[in-house]
């Protein structure tokens, strides 16, 4: 299988490829011990074995048990395309990858609007951010502290990842020990250098090591802090343990699991203690969307709030205290891929992008409004600058339900004029204002009781889907793991036709307005006011909006009688 006529042809059978095995240098998931009883083997060997006609079945039935041996998975590595692999997972269910451009733009703005926030400055020069991954996704974060003018420092246990980071110039800097990861930071605060830095190991270590410093010299080394870790899935290789090497962990995950499972525990109690004690003084943590306080809580650690609901822990999710007011404004990552595969018309999109929230700040906005449009304009000048683009030549960026329209509006003129070469599909993130119900991410500042429902990401794929959509699809899981979110996603093609911008306009109009909408009946004030606001600009929008309880006495004496 060399190419994607044959990859679209289905398994090859006649003949049969070569059985070339595991591939070695490329990244694979931790080999896993699931432990399964006589009869399910026999029921995963069943289900493999259904792909294939009976005079294939006594070939491929010994290979894929020893798979299932080896690896605690069938993969079927006979049938593994030889051409090369890049466009990474599910990108929103829009099959539209952009490569990380997604996630750095995010972590771009959650850090600036921390700052803003928490230390109540737009300059983060010296400012120290410390996290943890420098994976497929949280190796955005690097990257994102050097376009922010802060110092990252990035905790991976996994040297593959991390060089692979520094090797592309995403990571500045590489420190193996603790003395020289401190150090270094020590200097760049001092000096207020913009800097990447990587720690070769455990997240706990760093942590633990923080809290010395603070308690023998008084120097808080750190001002903001999250977590990265794969925390959604922290048993199967998603976290390690600060108890053991790499190498170690990858080992006892394969041979005891429990065992594996119960030092993830009692890490996550160890990082949460240390975190807990620099949160006494100038620092402040959030979690990023990856499950790691639902699991710390698991584990037993002390994330617990006094009087908090189910979906609000000790310290806030990003969507919480960063985000969340974002997307209530209507404000969320928006996308294009130009179908050319010419940067130059990347060039000219970036270019029509710009001008049109530029002559929306002209034509007056709300102070809000326009400090987003203006991170974004700051955000596609830095994205061009920093080569953020892998595979698709796409951008992202945060807009609302009008410059999104505004947007599309002006690409659709391009390309009917000649100026865009190829059409343009639009799109979206899944992490948006509308595209996503997900208690502990998108939705957790949902504060009505209905954190918990799926309806408005189904909404919009229905509503997309007969407003115009291309295409929409709707997937579960996500960032914080299967059976903990539900995604609607699209994508919308721009040919340059009359029929194109009429559909991008009431496409767009709703995937935005169906999420603030939302968010305006869960008692958000802010979204409650984007709605409104929209309606008396688009009289195709008619939103019923909820009426406050008047006198809360009413509550309290219906339920004493």
């Amino acid at each position: 299988m060399s190419s994607l006529q044959a990859l679209c042809s289905g398994l090859p059978l006649w003949p049969l490829p070569e059985n070339r095995g595991r591939q070695a240098g490329v990244p694979h998931a931790p080999v896993r011990t699931p432990r399964l009883s006589p009869a399910e083997e026999q029921l995963a060997l069943r289900n493999a074995l259904r792909y294939f006609p009976p005079d294939l079945q006594e070939l491929l039935a010994p290979e894929f048990a020893e798979e299932l041996r080896l690896y605690g998975h069938i993969y079927m590595y006979r049938f593994c395309p030889s051409i090369e692999m890049r466009y990474g997972q599910m990108t929103a269910g829009s099959y539209c990858y952009i490569g990380p451009q997604g996630i750095v733009h995010g972590t771009v703005l959650t850090v600036l609007n921390a700052g803003r926030r928490y230390l109540g400055t737009e300059d983060l020069a010296g400012k120290v951010f410390v996290t943890s991954g420098l994976g497929g996704m949280s190796g955005a974060q690097a990257k994102a502290a050097v376009i922010v003018g802060c110092i990252g420092v990035i905790a991976e246990v996994d040297r593959a990842a991390l060089m692979k980071r520094h090797k592309q110039g995403w990571l500045m800097e590489v420190a193996d020990s603790l003395d020289h990861c401190i150090r270094r930071l020590r200097e760049a605060r001092r000096r207020k250098e913009v800097l990447s830095l990587g720690y070769h190991g455990n997240v706990v270590d760093l942590w633990e090591r923080l809290v010395h410093e603070l308690d023998t010299t008084g120097e808080l080394l750190v001002d903001l802090g999250s977590d990265q870790t794969s925390c959604h899935n922290p048993f199967n290789g998603g976290y390690y343990p600060v108890q053991l090497g790499f190498t170690e962990a990858q080992s006892l995950l394969a041979s005891n699991p429990a065992a594996f499972k119960a030092l993830v525990q009692e890490s996550l109690r160890r990082q949460v203690s240390a975190i807990n004690r620099l949160a006494k003084e100038n620092f402040f943590f959030w979690d990023y969307g990856n499950a790691f306080l639902l699991e710390a809580q698991r584990a037993g650690a002390d994330v617990e709030k006094k009087g908090a609901r189910k979906t609000e822990f000790r310290y806030p999710s990003y969507v919480q205290h960063i985000m969340g007011d974002i997307f209530s404004q209507g404000f969320g990552p928006f996308r294009w891929v130009c179908t050319s595969g010419d940067p130059q018309d990347l060039a000219v999109t970036d270019q029509l992008a710009v001008s049109v929230l530029e002559a929306a700040i002209a034509g007056g906005v709300n102070p809000a409004v326009r400090l987003q449009y203006v991170d974004n304009i700051r955000w596609i000048r830095e994205a061009a600058r920093h080569q953020l683009v892998v595979g698709s030549q796409a951008r992202i960026l945060y807009s609302d339900q009008k410059g999104r329209v505004a947007i599309a509006v002006a690409f659709n003129q391009g390309i009917a004029s000649g100026k865009i070469k190829a059409p343009v599909v639009l799109s979206r993130d899944h992490h948006d204002v509308s595209g996503t119900d997900s208690p502990f991410r998108e939705t957790s500042n949902i504060y009505d009781g209905s954190a918990f429902c799926a309806d408005m990401a189904v909404q919009n794929f229905v509503g997309d889907a007969f407003r115009g959509a291309t295409w929409v699809a709707l997937h579960n899981g996500g960032g914080v793991g299967w059976g903990e979110a539900i995604n609607g996603g699209f994508g919308l093609v721009l040919d340059g036709t009359q029929e194109a911008e009429q559909k991008a306009k009431m496409m767009l109009t709703w995937d935005v307005s169906n999420g603030v909408a939302r968010r305006c009946w869960s008692g958000n004030q802010k979204a409650y006011e984007i709605i409104c606001q929209t309606m008396q600009e688009n009289n195709g929008l008619v939103v019923t909006l909820p009426h406050e309880v008047a006198d809360e006495h009413v509550l309290q004496q219906a339920l004493q009688s």
